[in-house]
């Protein structure tokens, strides 16, 4: 039996054979969820694409800036992180199994995926001295500014 991919938007096309330009609009919004939602889905060719963004957070000070990652059920040894003095970029792979057997019948989940993240830094900072901790599934990066970044002003003409 061959799996057949369900298109909601294309049944109320049927339905409604008169009105044609909400029907585009919803067609359109289709397409766009599709392409949304297929960053998080497995590629068909075997492999898996990136399916995991994490969620980030960058403060900064006079001193530092300070970025929080949210990377939960991963350890600390599987996260791959480099910083250049304007960027910063993480990958890592979610390799995850449970397995649980109750009353003769057995459930396996498991989640997989690679993910990686670059964003870019509002200053330049010393990449030899930064400082990462994952903690309950956080990933805390403290990012030291360069000494000419940290008192650095800029003069702006007024007109």
């Amino acid at each position: 039996m061959a799996i057949k991919r369900w298109e909601p938007f294309q049944e109320i096309e049927r339905w409604e054979p008169f009105s044609r330009e909400p029907m585009w609009a919803l067609d359109q919004m289709q397409r766009q969820m599709n392409r949304l939602m297929e960053g998080f889905m497995p590629s068909g060719n075997g492999g898996s694409a990136l399916n995991y963004i994490p969620s980030a957070e960058m403060e900064e000070t006079a001193e530092e800036i300070k970025l929080k990652l949210e990377i939960p059920g991963m350890e600390a040894k599987d996260l791959n992180v480099d910083v250049t003095e304007n960027s910063v970029s993480i990958s890592g792979e979610r390799k995850s199994e449970t397995k649980t057997e109750e009353k003769g019948m057995v459930r396996s989940e498991f989640h997989y995926g690679r993910f990686e993240r670059k964003i870019p830094l509002p200053a330049h900072v010393q990449n030899d001295k930064a400082q990462a901790e994952y903690k309950n599934g956080v990933l805390t990066l403290n990012l030291p500014k360069l000494e000419g970044e940290k008192h650095k002003a800029v003069k702006i003409n007024v007109k």
